[in-house]
């Protein structure tokens, strides 16, 4: 059994890439964009505060995480990991149901092509329709939040997802 943490700049290609581990491996995605999407259209008020609405969320992708690892199913996190607690979170629901820990950044430093993509995707409430700083973008890949003592994978998902998925499944199954 497998705990994915997915990781990456949004528009990165986290979704499309746990999506065909999960098709193909038989594993549950918890996306955090579906869960913080349906919170923030389930407020009727107009005040939405985002941040509260993201811990929210993380607090929800967290229970469903455990049901499913109690239930022995493998699990993706498909979520940007942009918090260091995300990961020792992460670190430690993978130790305590002993399931084996990954961790895939999908990597892209092409400020326009995300922007690119970020245009044309059907985008959900809480995702982002742009990146308004190309300093805040670099910043942002430059400093993605890692696991201390895991092997981790970075692919570059500029790359068609056909050249890149054997090394995401090899990896995954070492």
């Amino acid at each position: 059994m497998y705990f994915i943490q997915m990781s990456g700049f949004p528009g990165s290609g986290k979704s499309t890439l746990a999506k065909e581990i999960a098709s193909r491996e038989n594993m549950i995605i918890v996306d955090h964009d579906i869960v913080k999407s349906a919170l923030i259209n389930s407020i009727t008020e107009k005040a939405i505060d985002f941040q509260i609405t993201g811990q929210i969320a993380y607090d929800v992708d967290w229970a469903l995480i455990e049901f499913y690892l109690a239930q022995s199913r493998s699990v993706i996190l498909d979520s940007p990991c942009l918090y260091e607690e995300l990961v020792e979170k992460g670190v430690e629901l993978a130790a305590r149901f002993n399931v084996k820990y990954k961790y895939i950044e999908c990597y892209i430093d092409d400020y326009n092509l995300i922007n690119d993509r970020l245009a044309k995707r059907e985008r959900l409430i809480s995702q982002i329709p742009q990146i308004h700083s190309k300093e805040a973008f670099e910043y942002t890949i430059q400093n993605s939040k890692k696991p201390d003592n895991f092997e981790t994978l970075k692919v570059d998902t500029n790359q068609p997802l056909s050249k890149y998925f054997p090394k995401v499944i090899e990896y995954i199954m070492k």
